[in-house]
């Protein structure tokens, strides 16, 4: 599903020259759930976002869905982004004048679905997060846990191929930390591919895979214990 090779990400400011990504092959299956760990400042979100296609490498071939992406304009990339790929972010980054519905609903009017698939696919959604009595709330009437169940609603609802997860539960507690895990866990259970970037410990054991980074370059590859 996912492949790079040689990948590597150059930042470069007046005479300033940063190598975020350096030489990073690595290699996602279709169904995998895969976590990235790593210090701050090792490359995690780097990689997030290009694996996202939300930015291009310096040098190096990314192979997305069986193309060769690396040259993609942001008009291509963006294509491709929204019809295959979800986002979980730390800060849920939900729109605050929109009720949880509409929030959820919003990558589906990008797609151009009709009011009605829109609505049954958001009415799926919502029942699946367990969010659907607040779908009439706005975010700020809502607990953390809640947000981040209607961020993972909204993740799901075009039905993506896969889901970036970055830093899931950074911003809760253990215990709604852990009712985010499940979730993700469950769609993994059902099929959809997951990648999260965490420095959680406890939030890499639900994957099946840790892949950890230092100084732009992949260390070390290994199972989770609960999966050898």
């Amino acid at each position: 599903m996912i492949k790079t090779s040689e990948l590597t990400r150059i930042f470069r400011a007046d005479e300033v020259e940063t190598t975020a990504l350096n030489k990073v092959n690595i290699d996602i299956n279709e169904g995998e759930f895969v976590a990235v760990m790593g210090p701050s400042g090792c490359g995690k979100s780097t990689l997030l976002n290009i694996l996202g296609l939300l930015d291009t490498p310096s040098t190096g071939d990314f192979m997305f869905l069986g193309e060769n992406v690396s040259g993609y304009s942001e008009r291509q990339r963006a294509k491709l982004r929204k019809r295959n790929i979800g986002f979980v972010f730390q800060n849920f980054n939900l729109i605050d004048q929109l009720t949880v519905f509409e929030n959820v609903e919003l990558p589906l009017i990008y797609l151009g679905l009709s009011a009605k698939e829109r609505r049954t696919r958001v009415e799926t959604a919502l029942e699946q997060m367990q969010i659907s009595h607040r779908k009439k709330h706005y975010p700020n009437q809502l607990s953390g846990g809640q947000q981040q169940r209607v961020a993972v609603a909204r993740a799901v609802v075009s039905e993506p191929k896969f889901i970036l997860a970055d830093e899931p539960t950074g911003n809760l507690d253990s215990a709604h930390g852990d009712e985010v895990m499940n979730l993700l866990a469950d769609l993994n259970q059902n099929g959809t591919t997951i990648i999260m970037v965490t420095h959680s410990q406890r939030d890499a054991e639900y994957a099946q895979r840790v892949i950890m980074l230092f100084d732009g370059q992949v260390i070390n590859e290994k199972l989770t214990p609960s999966k050898n």
